[in-house]
């Protein structure tokens, strides 16, 4: 990595989102720095990467403070991505211990390398999980915040941490919050779930929930399109914005097209019962995008478009 254009880092960099990430900042000229502890990360996703010379990959826990202080002080970054995180909220709702651990301290171990080393400029990858299971179309000011699971919460703890850090430090920040992501190196997920089941059983699939579950999706490449369209336009201090598609598609819905594009006939569909899949599911929301509409951007795809494109794109593809 000599003499690069830019220096940046992005943290969970080998993951699902971090690796279509860093493909679309090294096609942007940048030099990129990846960490990932590789607990949902796999190093496949950055594979084609590695013999470029403005690529460099860390298997590292950013807990250890030793180890990710060296990585700072080898590269001087301009910018910080921080996408690691526990992202498997069902998980997180077993163990507690794993958001505060790898969803919120990742956090505050990033702002205090970005202090320690002078970088100004912090991307947050944050989620619709910080509302909760509240009603109406939310906004990036509405409140208060009651998140229902330990994901969410972690999450906006990791929101007023960096806040503090803009008033505090100077930095500037931008919290961009993702709906539902899928597409190609998903790691879990409903759609994930799905493909999985029906290559299992391809006459019966297990859909938790009674199905009725309205989400948006977004579909990845999407999502770092408007990641980095969102970086360019945000200005100094503090900026956060809701992102995704106007729409949203039932998981019922989505379970159809799934099935169809596997070429599956007679389907039996079961379902778990109750109106969410899981403790600290949320089965409805819908938030306002007019913040970031304001500035010119909105996805490709619908959601359902986006569900369409995934399966597309990654079917086969998986273990």
């Amino acid at each position: 990595m000599t003499n690069p254009k830019k220096h940046v880092l992005i943290t969970g960099g080998a993951g699902f989102i971090g690796s279509h990430l860093a493909d679309s900042l090294l096609a942007a000229g940048n030099a990129v720095v990846c960490v990932d502890d590789l607990s949902l990360g796999r190093p496949d996703n950055i594979r084609h990467n590695l013999k470029n010379s403005r690529f460099a990959f860390h298997k590292l826990d950013i807990l250890n403070r030793k180890k990710y202080t060296a990585i700072f002080r080898k590269y001087r970054f301009k910018t910080v991505f921080h996408l690691a995180a526990n992202s498997d909220i069902q998980s997180g709702g077993q163990n507690p211990g794993i958001d505060l651990q790898k969803t919120f301290l990742t956090t505050f171990e990033t702002i205090t390398c970005m202090k320690k080393f002078g970088v100004k400029e912090l991307v947050f990858a944050s989620s619709s999980a910080v509302y909760g299971d509240a009603p109406g179309r939310l906004a990036e000011d509405s409140g208060p915040r009651w998140p229902i699971s330990f994901y969410g919460a972690a999450k906006l703890a990791s929101e007023a941490y960096i806040s503090a850090a803009c008033e505090n430090h100077g930095l500037k920040a931008l919290i961009l919050r993702f709906p539902n992501v899928i597409g190609e190196r998903a790691t879990h997920g409903a759609m994930y779930d799905f493909v999985r089941k029906l290559k299992k059983n391809p006459r019966e699939l297990l859909i938790l929930g009674d199905g009725n579950q309205l989400k948006p999706y977004l579909y990845v490449k999407d999502l770092v399109n408007g990641i980095l369209f969102a970086r360019n336009r945000s200005g100094p201090g503090l900026t956060c914005f809701n992102i995704g598609p106007a729409d949203a598609v039932r998981i019922k819905r989505m379970a159809e097209i799934i099935v169809a594009a596997m070429g599956l006939k007679n389907v039996r569909f079961r379902f778990s019962g109750g109106d969410r899949g899981w403790t600290g599911d949320v089965p409805k929301f819908s938030y306002s995008l007019a913040k970031i509409r304001a500035l010119g951007w909105k996805p490709a795809r619908s959601s359902e478009q986006a569900v369409l494109t995934a399966i597309k794109e990654y079917l086969g593809k998986w273990e």
